[in-house]
């Protein structure tokens, strides 16, 4: 597997150096600066030179390069350097180049625990907080029983668990969150219209209890996946007031599980059924391309009479229920670089020129569904003896929208089984937010 681990800086000075193996010899950090770091012409995140591969990833300021000599899965390379990232920010609150030099003892022993001889090992937070501690966790020396619990969990094949968790109230939050994007040519046409989505999970449950979640009725999974019903009671979970459209099928996209995933319920009739672990998760991510319900319809008419003058005439239109609205819209509109003063009218929020960022923000700080707005605008400008054309720049939107998913996925039933028969609340959010929402004119 990996041969090694490096972390650069953005100077491409080393960091740290962790070698598993004999042949990851220290020269091949400076075979690392020298090819990617210092050659701005390299954007592959894999390089391979002679029987040495780099696989690199960036986190803030830091580069995190994973070494392999021979053919590795490379797959399953980058998926332990987005893990170190995951656990660094969870002990230190970021991973960036501050946070590597001020705990570069603590990372050097997570290292040591996380990958053996190379072949990466228990990755879980919660897990290996319970024996790798930050300097300001006051750690008592454990007990025999202790250290036999801390061995089960580290070794065991539930690893994201540890037994006997007890709440004297028993909670499930559950958070669809969806990243819209879109990209609307000058005249009319929908170049790009996607759904980047994530279901994250707040868990608050005592033992060891075993969850299962139903989404919608027909649900497909890429161009093979089969219709399967997951028909359920909603109960007080608030699903019904998510869009209409979300009743009708849904088709997702490079679907990815957590762990604690029974893959053999999800393959056979796409039960989503597990063991969750305690606290915040993500339980699973996806793509969606088709029949994307769209929160905004923008129309874009700019109109530059001669070289002096620009005319804008902005409207918007939600496409979601009356008894929805988005918060904290945003709404930039490119203006031409020589750009001396503009005048602005809209019918609701406020709207201002920004002279640093060439453009003139509207806010609207609540938008109701079924709304529309307008603004219209003229800016004025100077005279340059060079003027380039204007290459016209897209306007973007920002967004946030509470119970309403573009893709259409529907939260139909979460059901919480435990040995000790307690009565849980489940509680379903739905969001949906603007990822590179932009239209040209």
């Amino acid at each position: 597997m990996l041969s090694g681990i490096l972390l650069f800086n953005q100077k491409g000075e080393l960091l740290i150096l962790r070698a598993f193996r004999q042949d990851m010899r220290p020269r091949l950090a400076d075979v690392f600066r020298i090819q990617v770091i210092s050659n701005a012409q390299i954007r592959s995140p894999i390089l391979t030179l002679g029987s040495t591969t780099f696989s690199h990833i960036k986190s803030e300021n830091i580069y995190i390069v994973g070494v392999s000599k021979g053919n590795v899965n490379s797959a399953l390379v980058f998926e332990f350097l987005y893990k170190l990232v995951n656990l660094g920010r969870s002990y230190f609150g970021r991973f960036d180049e501050e946070a590597v030099k001020s705990n570069f003892v603590m990372i050097y022993e997570l290292l040591d625990e996380i990958l053996d001889f190379g072949y990466p090992q228990n990755t879980e937070t919660e897990t290996l907080k319970m024996y790798i501690t930050t300097e300001g966790v006051q750690s008592q020396r454990p007990t025999i029983e202790d250290s036999s619990k801390i061995t089960m969990q580290a070794t065991g094949a539930m690893s994201w668990r540890r037994d006997n968790i007890k709440y004297r109230k028993n909670e499930a939050f559950v958070d669809v969150i969806e990243d819209v994007n879109l990209l609307v040519s000058a005249n009319g046409t929908v170049l790009r219209a996607d759904v980047n989505g994530a279901i994250e999970m707040r868990a608050y449950l005592t033992g060891m209890p075993e969850c299962k979640f139903g989404l919608n009725d027909r649900l497909t999974l890429g161009e093979n996946g089969a219709d399967t019903s997951l028909d359920g009671p909603v109960g007080n979970m608030g699903g019904n007031k998510a869009s209409k459209a979300a009743a009708g099928s849904v088709t997702l996209e490079d679907v990815s599980l957590h762990q604690c995933v029974k893959l053999s319920s999800f393959t056979n009739d796409r039960t989503i059924s597990f063991i969750p672990p305690d606290g915040s998760f993500q339980l699973m991510n996806y793509r969606a391309t088709e029949n994307v319900n769209l929160p905004f319809k923008v129309q874009a008419i700019v109109n530059e009479v001669g070289k002096s003058k620009v005319e804008y005439s902005i409207a918007i239109k939600a496409n979601y229920g009356s008894k929805l609205f988005a918060t904290n819209v945003v709404v930039k509109i490119p203006t031409p670089l020589n750009t001396a003063d503009i005048s602005s009218r809209t019918s609701q929020g406020k709207a201002k020129y920004e002279p640093s960022e060439n453009a003139i923000v509207w806010k609207l700080a609540r938008f109701t569904g079924q709304s529309e707005f307008v603004l219209s605008a003229e800016a004025s400008l100077t005279t340059m003896t060079n003027a380039k054309a204007w290459s016209r720049p897209p306007l973007s939107m920002q967004f946030s929208l509470l119970m309403f998913t573009s893709s259409g996925l529907l939260v139909r039933y979460l059901k919480v089984f435990e040995k000790s028969n307690y009565s849980s609340v489940k509680w379903v959010r739905y969001m949906t937010r603007a990822g590179s929402y932009e239209v040209r004119f």
